[in-house]
């Protein structure tokens, strides 16, 4: 699995094949300290080396030190450079990932989960890799090197801890194989969480206005109960390494020292070798404890990075295979041709039913129905937001699916129902539809959206910072905004999904007509809850429970069709019929 992650190293390679090299470097010199030592108590002190050969060795031993020190704090520098910039290339691959993401994966995974996965996953990711590429490599080579040079001095002695290290193999099995799923789970436990923190701050206003602090409050809390309960769940199965590893490391150390001593008193076994022998088991400890940690971290990393490659690995629904990367669009022509359509791809339960239209270039075309009558559903087909079940769209002569989703949705601009503005000024805003727009092409697509005014009313004009999410103007004025976003883009195309229902009806008006009169080469959607915003359109659509009960002129409609009747005669009255 972690193979898919490694292309992600990229000009991070260097660094990462660079720190284990210093690890290396630094255990054979810590590796050689021990032996040194022992030749100082046993030779130079005991022995006939004196006290020059003492001076030689202690010198030699503070230089390896130092130098291991060194290789040390360079194999650090490295593993950081290389562990952040893994994450960075992991966060930044992920980031495009999603952004291929048509609707229906982005429904898949839910926005809180995505967000998880982009923050903590690739953070602890990223923790468990520089872990492995120092930790990883120095435990086994000091493991190694420490057992082989114990074994070199003892033989009979180095069998206490050969026993200890089966015991500490299995525990940690028996652990990692019980502990991923209990991770796993606490990882989708914190999905919940960001996604209700989300939905809290992304709604604050509202909350603050129904006085529900509260209840929010309370909901918050029982999210937070659920992460520290799957949390606990986990860690109290992982911490049981901590406690088996001191006891058979303590019950090591105490049998070598017993019979360690019982030989240096018997004369079988010098002093200085039972000192470097102590030193090289703390090794080979220290080696075992260091294992534990990183086989901890690569359980918890675990159900990160497969977390991670689940998203990496998701295929979008849309994409370009069978396009034509020549084809452009025509005209504004909209065709549907026996479109059905479900989210779930299931014929028995169709959100569209055999939907016939044909719209020409140019036309403006009111949209009208109930709530939940699929208004949205059905122009979300026509930039291919979604894909037919069965039937075709086609815009332009052809069917969407033959053009690149790029192409196809320059010319076609959609106002989204949920009016989304993103932090920076109103004139960064209104370029997400052109960024090459210029200054004069900006203003003019504001003025178009009746935008303009309120505009330079404020004291920065069109320099004027909007805050997250366009929190410093109206609800109207966001409408507006996003009207004269999609417009800069000049597209064939125009559809408004209730985009000025917060807007007063002469402003709308104004709107309308600035588009019948500016935009009559383009081919206007608009979706709308009042009949006045639709009653001046070419011809207005009447669906009812995903199916198309009228298609005709106001006039016509108001004749013929009693769904359309009905609704006008109550809004004539005064009645709310929005539900």
């Amino acid at each position: 699995m972690i193979k898919k992650l490694l292309p992600f190293l990229g000009e991070y390679k260097k660094a990462t094949i660079l720190t284990p090299i210093m690890v290396i470097f630094e255990v054979i010199l810590e590796l050689m300290i021990p032996f040194l030592m022992a030749r100082i108590v046993d030779y130079g002190i005991q022995g006939e080396g004196g006290m020059s050969y003492t001076v030689r060795m202690g010198l030699l031993m503070i230089l390896m030190a130092i130098v291991a020190l060194i290789f040390g704090a360079l194999s650090g520098k490295y593993a950081a450079i290389a562990g952040m910039g893994f994450a960075k290339n992991i966060r930044s691959g992920l980031f495009e990932k999603i952004q291929t993401y048509s609707f229906a994966n982005v429904d898949k995974f839910t926005t809180a989960s995505l967000v998880t996965r982009l923050t903590t996953d690739v953070t602890n990711t990223q923790n468990a890799f520089m872990m492995i590429i120092r930790m990883a490599i120095r435990a086994p080579i000091m493991l190694l090197g420490a057992t082989i040079m114990a074994i070199s001095i003892n033989p009979r002695l180095s069998l206490i801890f050969l026993i200890s290290i089966p015991v500490l193999s299995l525990t940690l099995y028996l652990i990692g194989k019980n502990a991923f799923p209990r991770f796993l789970d606490m990882l989708e436990k914190y999905d919940g969480l960001n996604e209700k923190v989300q939905d809290f701050i992304v709604n604050i206003r509202v909350v603050k206005a129904f006085v529900r602090e509260k209840h929010e409050e309370e909901r918050f809390v029982e999210n937070a109960k659920r992460v520290r309960d799957a949390q606990l769940s986990a860690e109290k199965l992982v911490i049981l390494n901590m406690p088996i590893m001191q006891l058979t490391i303590y019950t090591s150390v105490v049998a070598i020292l017993w019979f360690g001593g019982n030989m240096v008193i018997s004369g079988t076994f010098n002093i200085g070798e039972m000192s470097s022998f102590i030193m090289y088991i703390m090794q080979v400890l220290i080696s075992l404890m260091m294992i534990s940690m990183i086989f901890i971290m690569i359980i918890i990393s675990r159900a990160s990075y497969s977390r991670i490659i689940e998203g990496l690995d998701e295929e979008p629904v849309l994409s370009d295979e069978g396009s034509d990367p020549s084809l452009t669009l025509n005209d504004g022509q909209i065709v549907f041709n026996h479109v059905d359509f479900s989210y779930t791809d299931d014929a028995d339960n169709l959100v569209l039913s055999d939907i016939n239209l044909t719209i020409e270039s140019g036309e403006t075309i009111g949209i009208i129905g109930g709530t939940g009558s699929s208004k949205t559903t059905l122009v979300q087909l026509i930039p291919r937001l979604y894909d037919v079940l069965n039937g075709e769209v086609r815009v332009g002569g052809h069917d969407v699916k033959r053009y690149r989703l790029k192409t196809l949705r320059d010319d076609v601009a959609m106002v989204l129902q949920n009016n989304v503005l993103f932090s920076g000024t109103i004139k960064d805003n209104l370029r997400w539809g052109n960024e090459d727009a210029t200054d004069e092409q900006v203003i003019e697509a504001a003025k178009q959206a009746q935008a303009h005014d309120f505009i330079m009313s404020f004291p920065k004009g069109y320099d004027t910072d909007l805050g997250q999410g366009g929190v410093n103007v109206s609800g109207g004025q966001k409408q507006r905004l996003t009207i004269a976003r999609a417009l800069l883009k000049q597209p064939k195309v125009v559809i408004l999904d209730d985009s000025t229902s917060a807007v007063d009806t002469a402003t709308d008006a104004a709107i309308r007509t600035v588009f019948k009169e500016k935009l009559e080469n383009v081919t206007t959607l608009i979706i709308a809850q009042r009949v006045t915003s639709v009653s001046d359109a070419d011809k207005i659509i009447v669906l009812d429970d995903g199916r198309i009960n009228g298609f005709d002129t106001h006039e016509n409609l108001l004749v013929n069709n009693a769904i359309y009747k009905e609704i006008y005669q109550s809004q004539s009255k005064g009645v709310n019929t929005n539900g």
